[in-house]
């Protein structure tokens, strides 16, 4: 059966706690290790019931001993930001006391792990992986918060639960979107495999985007030994974050497909034994050539230059030509001829996201369209524009 634990946050104000749930099924211990968690962004849902859908299909595979490692599981990750409502809005992107987004600026062990591991890596690919696991768990400790701060001690608490997995997914959701993700270049195969069995469109991949979020504060003490000591560095933690389409896109249908491939995965890395059933629920994201597998530099951020109403033009999934008007922001007020600012797209490929609202204000990131081609202007921060 499911072993769930409670793991307690600080106190933010007198007379309150919040605590994190984690689940955990098969061998304590084992291997292969899989860690999953939904709602970091406390606002988006598709995460939630995904989650819900798979545990009941680990209940099952484990009551049947189909279980040869371990899964855990955190169904939500933010219980922060879950409890910000303002006037009937939830804000769980941000922390509405520091402002920061609560997947950005996660651990950074990197310095400390390296100075941990002063001689040369050697020996088998397991042996190293220990060593290198070993090493991040006594920089974890080391990190532990100094003060009661609620919302450091819940990235500490995420880290300390994910960093030893074999595979860690980030399940998270765009405005409108088909389902994509983001994982390191370093492990560019791995990140092509495991998003072709969740039937991603688009794979995004970058080592460092510039503002650490979650899954990239797990692979980064690996790609730091592998770019020191060079390719005897095997891969430790494949850490991915997989955006299920938009914030809408909440259904049992779409869950129970989702919660499938998430089971291949799993499958895949030899978690679950081979005999166990799968239902292998026709997936509705397309097949055939995708995921196209793309840099983050190759991402054309397209923000709005005025206010407006903004007219699509075209839809998540659609093939884009660099030039092509993606979108039009109308200008209500304006009876000129250049009432309507087209919104060009510098990149040739697939628009896999666009924003929900339609009234906008400038530099509000309207369309997101991916290209294999690294595009000049985007350089620093990758997830912003």
């Amino acid at each position: 059966m499911v072993a769930t634990t409670l793991v307690p946050l600080p106190c933010a104000s007198p007379g309150t706690r919040r605590t994190l749930v984690v689940h955990r099924w098969g061998v304590p211990g084992g291997r292969p290790r899989i860690y999953l968690q939904a709602g970091l962004h406390a606002d988006e849902g598709p995460g939630l019931l995904v989650l819900e859908h798979l545990a009941q299909r680990l209940d099952v595979a484990e009551a049947a001993g189909h279980l040869a490692g371990e899964v855990v599981m955190v169904p939500l990750a933010n219980p922060i930001g879950l409890g910000q409502r303002v006037h009937d809005h939830l804000i769980g992107r941000f922390h509405l006391d520091t402002g920061c987004n609560f997947n950005r600026h996660h651990l950074d062990l990197t310095g400390s792990i390296a100075a941990l591991l002063k001689e040369d890596l050697t020996g088998t690919p397991d042996r190293i992986r220990e060593r290198v696991r070993a090493a991040v768990g006594a920089a974890w400790e080391a990190a532990r918060p100094a003060t009661a701060d609620e919302s450091a001690a819940l990235r500490w608490h995420l880290f300390g639960l994910a960093f030893d997995a074999d595979v860690a997914l980030d399940l998270h959701c765009d405005s409108e979107a088909v389902l994509h993700v983001y994982g390191a270049a370093t492990h560019a195969p791995e990140v092509a495999r495991v998003a072709a069995r969740l039937g991603a469109v688009v794979a995004l991949l970058a080592d460092s985007s510039g503002e650490r979020p979650f899954d990239e504060s797990l692979a980064q003490p690996w790609i730091a030994l592998r770019d020191a000591w060079g390719e005897c560095v095997p891969v430790g933690c494949l850490s991915l974050t997989v955006e299920l389409r938009g914030s809408a896109d909440i259904t049992d249908d779409l869950a129970a497909a989702d919660a499938d491939a998430l089971f291949g995965v799993l499958r895949d890395q030899g978690v679950v034994r081979g005999d166990a059933p799968n239902e292998e629920t026709v997936h509705p994201d397309p097949p055939g050539p995708f995921p196209l597998v793309c840099p983050l530099t190759g991402v054309d951020m397209i923000t709005a230059p005025v206010a407006g109403v903004v007219i699509f033009r075209a839809a998540p999934g659609d093939r884009i030509e660099v030039g092509q008007v993606v979108a039009e922001i109308l200008d209500p007020l304006d009876r000129g001829p250049h009432r309507r600012a087209p919104l060009v797209s510098r990149a040739g490929g697939v628009l896999f996201a666009r924003l929900s609202r339609r009234l906008v204000a400038p530099g509000d990131v309207v369309a997101k369209v991916a290209g294999p081609a690294p595009l000049a202007h985007r350089t620093g921060s990758l997830l912003t524009a």
